[in-house]
């Protein structure tokens, strides 16, 4: 049995003070982050908070990982700000409606699960790289904004008040746990460090320093530009980009989730409410996002397990854009970079460094070319998708110096290859060298119970080894092919020509 209300269902155990307090804690950090990828993206701070909220809402309810967070992330609007710049906020919000229909297809289809592909070096190389970039993005807000737009260093007093109350914060998040769970430290470490500013009255960087917050509610509006092939030829390529974006990094967060929790996630599920929710930030003036890292962190720190401490963190945004903003904008940036930082601390994988002299170095070079990637071109997506390219090439190269072949010539004068390991593009070449057409006598088996042809180029191979011995008038049987590689070799019969024999006495392998 599961207790539900209305249309929520959450699971019978959900401690709800746990995820009360949870929903508030993510909803304090995801404000900030919002503001600063809206405006540095040339738009309206309203817009990435609308966003917060609908990409929050949205996918707490639909999602395919509870506890999970979602909102305007900078990963995907990174990607887009060549496009505001150039065609303005209408085609923003087309483009964002675009990336949803084509996270939904890829829901649909079920093609969540090629996240399976992403090695473990990637997983370390992109969180390595993730909490750098949250570490650094803190050290921004150690800038004051001037009047003509620039940004200074902060200086004098009002850099040491902000380190202070930085480290004030950080002792809270770190020694809090250790008094007592039952609330979450980062929400007890930023309501001290507002109490503490204002009961002193301390002159310190808040939220207001940022953007102001206070708004209405979103509205349905349909984008307003010509619907056009030229439109389309716009917005395509951008709209792509940003859903393979933002679906690496969600489906990314989904699998650290369920490491963290123990749990299984549905990668797909979690592609439909991604799409549905960038579809609504179209339609309701959101700049879109997807899965937050390290609100997911701040949230599962908190206790979260459930669907609910989302729900309430999206609900609380709203209620500040609606009538909060007044308080919500004397809170001190301090305090919300020293959670993100304790966040960006949690966040790197150190059972990576402790490991780095017991893991190959393929695997060590890949994860530091993806933290690298990530961290100095903030694309998360072609980090992942470098590290998955180069994990991929190392391993077929790993294989293809694996083929080997036991030789020897039977009381008939028939001479065996028996094949081990992998034929495909990257064997090929050892392959046919193992074999001798000239000396080699009138007839000879190769067996292949212990390999696999994969490939094209292994089945090109096949081909040019029968040749050779037809050259030489010799009779080339292959045995043992599993009934994948039958299949393979039968569909290519009108191009190559080999001799496949079966030796009845022989069950053939099956190729599954």
């Amino acid at each position: 049995m599961k207790n539900s209300i209305g249309l929520f269902k959450f699971p019978q155990k959900v401690n709800y003070k746990n995820e009360l307090l949870a929903g508030f804690t993510v909803a304090m950090t995801m404000i900030p982050e919002s503001l600063s990828f809206a405006i540095l993206a040339g738009l309206s701070p309203l817009i990435g908070l609308y966003a917060a909220f609908l990409m929050g809402l949205v996918t707490a309810i639909l999602g395919g990982r509870p506890g999970m967070v979602s909102g305007g992330a900078g990963a995907t609007i990174v990607v887009l700000i060549a496009l505001v710049q150039t065609h303005g906020v209408e085609y923003l919000f087309a483009t964002i409606i675009l990336a949803g229909i084509f996270q939904i297809g890829v829901g649909v289809l079920r093609w969540g699960k090629f996240i399976r592909l992403i090695p473990q070096p990637v997983m370390y190389g992109f969180l390595n790289g993730l909490a750098v970039i949250i570490f650094m993005a803190q050290i921004e807000q150690f800038k004051i904004i001037n009047t003509d737009g620039s940004m200074n260093w902060l200086q004098g007093t009002a850099l040491y008040t902000m380190i202070e109350l930085v480290i004030i914060t950080i002792s809270i998040v770190y020694f809090f746990p250790k008094i007592t769970k039952t609330i979450p430290a980062s929400l007890v470490a930023i309501f001290v460090v507002f109490a503490i500013v204002v009961g002193f009255q301390i002159n310190t960087k808040t939220v207001a320093d940022i953007a102001h917050i206070s708004g209405n509610l979103p509205r349905f509006h349909i984008p307003k530009l010509p619907f056009s092939w030229e439109t389309l030829q716009i917005i395509f390529p951008y709209a792509l980009i940003m859903s393979g974006v933002g679906l690496i990094e969600s489906l990314l967060t989904l699998s650290m989730v369920d490491e963290i929790t123990n749990s299984k996630g549905n990668a797909n599920k979690e592609s439909v409410a991604q799409g549905v929710a960038n579809i609504a930030n179209g339609f309701f003036g959101g700049m879109g996002g997807c899965a937050m890292v390290a609100q997911t962190l701040v949230n599962i720190n908190a206790g979260s397990r459930a669907r609910l401490s989302g729900i309430i963190a999206a609900i609380t945004i709203l209620v500040i854009i609606l009538v909060g903003a007044p308080f919500i904008e004397r809170i001190p940036m301090a305090a919300l970079v020293g959670v993100m930082m304790m966040v960006s601390i949690g966040t790197f994988q150190w059972v990576s460094i402790r490991i780095i002299n017991k893991m190959p170095k393929s695997d060590i070079f890949v994860g530091i070319i993806v933290a690298l990637i990530t961290i100095f071109l903030h694309n998360l997506a072609l980090a992942v998708l470098i590290g998955v390219i180069i994990s991929a090439l190392i391993f077929a190269w790993d294989n293809a110096k694996r083929i080997r072949a036991k030789k020897y010539v039977d009381e008939n004068g028939i001479k065996h290859y028996d094949i081990l390991g992998p034929l495909f593009f990257c064997s090929v070449t050892s392959f046919l060298e193992k074999f001798d057409p000239i000396n080699d006598p009138k007839e000879v088996i190769v067996n292949f119970s212990e390999s696999r042809v994969v490939d094209m180029s292994a089945i090109d191979a096949l081909d040019k080894l029968s040749k050779r011995y037809n050259q030489q008038n010799k009779t080339l049987h292959l045995r043992y092919l599993s009934d994948d590689c039958r299949k393979m070799l039968k569909n290519a019969e009108a191009l190559i020509e080999v001799n496949i024999q079966e030796d009845p006495t022989y069950r053939v392998m099956n190729g599954d």
